[in-house]
């Protein structure tokens, strides 16, 4: 039987899939449209992004709401610079660009994962716990 957190983790992956998807076919839409690559880049990142954030904190996190998207967008600048990092190390190891982008993708997603769990769309301290708590008198 598989538990919450595994189920969990496989839902990141499947949407992290769906999410890669989408955003590389925004980039063929728009390339297809005449927009020049760099910008199709930039407009498939973009709607990525928000893509991304609402697919996550939906299916994978049960957490979509907006105010998060502060602090997803900078961990995902983070997660581009550890990966970018990786990749450059890797090459100067000898590898290339493919299989450097290939092995960076395991510390990279778990990276992500770790990261969209326990602070991107960790659950809120709601004042309504502290409801829970019993009053005692001395």
């Amino acid at each position: 039987m598989i538990g919450a957190h595994h189920r969990q983790l496989l839902r990141f992956v499947l949407v992290g899939g769906l999410n890669t998807g989408f955003s590389y076919l925004v980039y063929v839409g728009l390339l297809y449209t005449g927009v020049h690559y760099v910008l199709a880049n930039l407009g498939a990142l973009v709607l990525g992004i928000v893509f991304s954030f609402r697919t996550q904190g939906l299916l994978v996190f049960g957490n979509p709401e907006w105010r998060r998207l502060l602090r997803f967008v900078p961990v995902w600048g983070f997660i581009f610079l550890i990966n970018t990092g990786l990749i450059a190390l890797l090459l100067r190891f000898g590898f290339n660009a493919y299989v450097a982008g290939a092995l960076a993708l395991l510390p990279v997603v778990a990276l992500s994962y770790l990261l969209q769990k326990f602070f991107v769309f960790m659950p809120s301290d709601s004042p309504a716990g502290a409801s829970n708590v019993s009053n005692r008198r001395s």
